[in-house]
């Protein structure tokens, strides 16, 4: 058997970031003050806003952006090939991306496919995003579906 420590590789970095290892990171954008934690794997093509903190065991695949001041919790699960034809997509041309804005919380084990979230959405834990979220508010189910307004918006 083959072990490969964590590694991190071709990262682009702003100022105070904090990753915490084992994690496998590799041509990513990291903006000011983002923190990452262990046993994340942060793919190639994928920009990170300032002051987002990206907690443990979570999978960001390529293509993906976040905005600021989001919060990424713990298992969180991004899927960039929605295998149109009944498989794995042949090469990147066939993959699609997510686009979450500023302020957003994603709870754990939510999974993610190539969506676009608005500014100010939290989306419950275990929670599977599949259309586009476009109004500010609290979103949870599988599909996640708009639960109520966030107080004070």
């Amino acid at each position: 058997m083959k072990t490969s420590p964590s590694q991190i590789k071709d990262v682009t970095h702003g100022k105070n970031v904090h990753i915490i290892t084992p994690c496998n990171l590799y041509g990513c954008t990291l903006l000011d003050n983002v923190f990452i934690g262990p046993f994340t794997e942060i793919q190639s093509d994928v920009v990170i806003g300032e002051n987002t903190r990206i907690q443990s065991h979570s999978f960001i695949c390529s293509l993906v952006r976040i905005g600021k001041n989001c919060f990424i919790a713990h298992g969180v699960m991004f899927v960039n090939d929605l295998f149109e034809n009944g498989k794995p997509a042949k090469d990147k041309q066939g993959w699609k991306g997510a686009v979450i804005g500023d302020n957003v919380s994603i709870g754990t084990h939510a999974t993610i496919l190539p969506v676009n979230i608005c500014d100010g959405v939290v989306i419950g834990a275990g929670s599977v995003v599949t259309k586009d979220i476009t109004q500010k508010g609290i979103y949870a189910g599988n599909p996640a579906k708009k639960l109520r307004p966030l107080k004070g918006l």
